[in-house]
């Protein structure tokens, strides 16, 4: 069994999009839409990586990363998001993200991105 990376974002072809950079990576992928189902998708399957958008329509990326890490203090988190607002940013990685990809983004450096989490 393959280890598993979770996707969350409300914008399907962009979970389509990370869901083909994984699976070439050799991970399976877990996908969520919203918060909730981030939450509900990490306490049942413990990901090794989950890369977080900062916008959904239940709650924000910040709200979801503080809710996992309240359960699992070790989560490795990688914000993925269009904003790049500085205090968006800055209490991201307060809440527990480790590292932030703005959107658009290239292929490699997402790879980079999560290979450098991976490893860690």
């Amino acid at each position: 069994m393959k280890p598993k990376i979770l996707v969350v974002d409300p914008v399907q072809s962009l979970r389509g999009i990370l869901r083909q950079i994984i699976i070439t990576m050799g991970y399976d992928v877990l996908e969520a839409a919203n918060g909730a189902e981030a939450i509900h998708a990490y306490q049942a399957n413990f990901p090794i990586l989950t890369t977080m958008d900062l916008n959904m329509p239940d709650m924000t990326g910040i709200d979801v990363i503080r809710k996992i890490r309240e359960f699992d203090p070790a989560a490795n988190i990688m914000m993925c998001s269009a904003l790049e607002q500085k205090t968006m940013i800055i209490e991201a990685i307060h809440a527990g993200a480790k590292e932030f990809v703005s959107k658009p983004f290239r292929e490699h450096n997402i790879k980079e991105t999560m290979l450098k989490l991976l490893i860690v």
